[in-house]
């Protein structure tokens, strides 16, 4: 099992248009297969670093939530958030724009921060044998749901 996916997309929009989809949190369930939202907790009401936003997911009958604190917001350049369940943490997602001849390239990359031993723990519960080739489904899924979005 890798500790880290990376999956790009060339994307026809601004990297600016891209960097204010992704680092809207409460609409990250537009895009994403398992995420179905977030919502800003505290004083947050978007992405600066050190915000905090509660993330609902569902995969089947499963649903559970993560609290996720941003560590990157540069518009247009880069989001990134890290995620913890019950205080372990437990990844670290990021997006990454670049511009490409007109268009822009998303980079979305998940690491795995994970404890050995909760990876274990939490295999049941999570109903996914291999996390890294899992996200890199979702992800594939999620920038191919952003890609639609954002070009209409």
């Amino acid at each position: 099992m890798k500790s880290e996916v990376e999956v790009t997309e060339r994307i026809a929009a601004a990297a600016d248009v891209l960097y204010d989809l992704v680092s809207d949190v409460t609409r990250m369930g537009d895009w994403s297969p398992e995420n179905v939202g977030g919502r800003w907790l505290a004083a947050a009401t978007g992405p600066a670093v050190g915000a905090r936003f509660r993330g609902s997911n569902r995969r089947g009958v499963r649903r559970w939530s993560t609290t996720c604190m941003v560590v990157a917001a540069d518009p247009g350049r880069r989001f990134a958030f890290e995620v913890a369940f019950a205080g372990i943490p437990v990844s670290r997602w990021s997006y990454a724009f670049a511009a490409d001849n007109g268009a822009t390239l998303v980079t979305e990359t998940w690491t795995d921060l994970r404890p050995g031993w909760f990876t274990v723990v939490a295999r049941p519960f999570m109903g996914v044998s291999d996390m890294s080739v899992h996200n890199e489904s979702n992800m594939r899924t999620t920038l191919a749901n952003l890609h639609r979005a954002a070009t209409r």
